[in-house]
């Protein structure tokens, strides 16, 4: 049964804590407190919450975000410029399910807006449950606080006004809708909140909410909060970038940069991010999901076989691409561009980063050449930059492999699924910094980006302006579910682009509210203007 958010609350007697929290300057960590409900009163049906089982279902909803190619993850990425789905044949049609992600014609009956609501939805009231159940334990409280203000922030990202329940609502009520400003603010009051109580990160608990984690996601609130101020009669900007949002994304993303566990992998190893031992290879992994030999929950196994060919080592599903124009944007030398690790590529013939031209499969038995790959006509498997969205062959468009599939065990990978990473926080203050923000620490944009860039074995740039900021975002952070956000607050996510020729209307810039969730709770009217 698929139900939808507010279905789903009326079978729970469990109810929401929320408030509009003013937020200001950026050390101000005081958390206001509108209300409260003991872990004995929280409860489904008759049956009393245990404070850490339900921190843990909170937790297990953030999977949905890795294991599945569709849903909140497919929003972010194929309504983007780094990626869309070609329809092969009659693969890949589903009803133009992700042709019309790309070419921005969704409506409110799209099944990955519907899938994308009820899940983010569905782990903000799990959060809220684990707040109550929580009582009195002030880590537990700030975990779920955590994970609450890390869901909301995407229903705010995606769709605007996010529903909330009161306190004191009945069970079957109909939650109330915060503006989207409203919600903003109550999603940094929530990260605050978890930012002055959690402990300081480690390498060993990256998959648990940290200091560091909380302070990421600020960062990400202060950044965008321009565009989550914006009044709604014009969403599409031009977006006003306050001086304090900006200086407060700095100084969150300082509380990052002064844990000395993270820093960037080192020249040639980018993939080592991604690896099935990025656990231990990396120190840019700030949360994740955990996947263990034993246990894959936020299994990266689709990020691989969603655009592999069949033919291939891994034998996948031949389905996404880049854009040509995207792929152009990287330099040569540019790591980023293209690799081939060496317990990868000379074992399976798969490389790292963007494919395009001959592929290769594994060396015959005895000997260590690639073998050349045919597709399934016998013909060259030659990808292709140039494709049709709505009619391509099995061979059209530029794959790309970001995970790391491990040879042996690639069914059942073990590498941990990033939610946030470390490059991203250098990339945020160098953007603050251009928007107006104040650098305690002297930084410069400029000095930002190009030690990132020798870092990944690209050349310095003679002027680094909000365009390459962005640009750079895109090099660095391809495929990891930002590029939606961050080409909305650059003023880019409606220009047309590769099989999408024609601008974007301005509401494109927010998902409808799905239909489904309308029709349980009235209070969602009027719809997001423009659907």
């Amino acid at each position: 049964m698929n139900l939808s958010k507010y279905q789903t609350i009326g079978l729970l007697t469990a109810t929401m804590l929320v408030g509009s929290v003013g937020i200001n300057g950026c050390t101000d960590l005081d958390d206001k407190v509108f209300g409260s409900l003991s872990s004995t009163n929280a409860s489904q049906g008759s049956i009393k919450l245990d404070p850490t089982a339900t921190l843990q279902g909170a937790y297990q909803a953030l999977y949905v975000i890795a294991n599945s190619q569709g849903r909140t993850y497919a929003l972010q990425e194929h309504s983007s410029d780094e990626m869309m789905g070609p329809t092969r044949g009659t693969d890949w049609d589903d009803f133009g399910v992700w042709r019309k992600l790309h070419q921005h014609t969704w409506d409110s009956q799209h099944v990955e807006v519907l899938n994308a609501w009820n899940d983010m939805n569905t782990g903000a009231f799990r959060s809220s449950q684990a707040v109550f159940a929580a009582g009195t334990n002030a880590q537990l409280v700030a975990q779920a606080k955590f994970l609450r203000g890390f869901f909301t922030s995407y229903v705010v990202d995606l769709f605007g006004r996010t529903p909330v329940r009161q306190v004191t609502d009945a069970a079957d009520a109909n939650p109330q809708v915060l503006s989207r400003k409203a919600a903003s603010d109550f999603v940094i009051g929530d990260l605050r909140a978890a930012f002055a109580t959690l402990p300081a990160y480690t390498k060993a608990t990256a998959n648990v909410a940290s200091k560091e984690a909380a302070a990421t996601m600020l960062a990400k609130m202060y950044l965008n909060r321009a565009v989550y101020n914006q009044s709604p009669a014009s969403p599409a900007g031009p977006y006003t970038f306050a001086k304090s949002d900006m200086d407060s994304a700095v100084y969150f993303c300082n509380q990052v940069i002064a844990n000395t566990a993270f820093s960037l992998t080192t020249k040639g190893k980018y993939f080592d991010n991604f690896h099935w031992d990025n656990d231990q290879r990396s120190n840019e992994l700030i949360f994740t999901i955990q996947n263990t030999s034993t246990a894959q929950p936020g299994s990266v196994q689709n990020r691989y076989f969603m655009t592999e060919h069949y033919n291939q080592y891994i034998g996948a599903w031949n389905g996404f691409t880049t854009l040509a124009d995207f792929y152009n944007s990287f330099e040569a030398t540019d790591e980023r561009r293209s690799a081939q690790p060496s317990d990868l590529t000379p074992l399976t013939g798969l490389t790292a980063g963007f494919q395009v031209g001959q592929q290769y499969g594994a060396p015959a038995k005895g000997t260590t050449a690639l073998v050349p790959l045919k597709d399934r006509s016998g013909n060259p498997l030659v990808f292709t930059p140039e494709v049709n969205i709505g009619l391509a062959n099995e061979v059209q468009g530029i794959r790309v492999i970001k995970y790391l599939p491990n040879p042996l065990t690639f069914n059942n990978p073990t590498n941990d699924y990033i939610l946030l990473r470390y490059a991203d926080v250098l990339l945020m203050k160098a953007e603050a910094v251009l928007r107006g923000g104040t650098d305690s620490q002297g930084q410069t944009a400029a000095a930002i980006v190009n030690n990132l860039r020798a870092t990944r074995g690209a050349s310095v740039l003679a002027t680094v302006d909000l365009p390459a900021v962005l640009a750079e975002r895109g090099r660095e952070l391809y495929w990891e579910g930002w590029r939606r956000s961050d080409e909305i607050r650059f003023g880019t996510f409606l220009n047309p682009v590769d099989q999408r020729p024609s601008k974007s209307p301005d509401t494109a810039v927010l998902f409808p509210f799905p239909q489904q969730a309308i029709d349980s709770n009235p209070n969602l009217q009027p719809q997001n203007t423009g659907y």
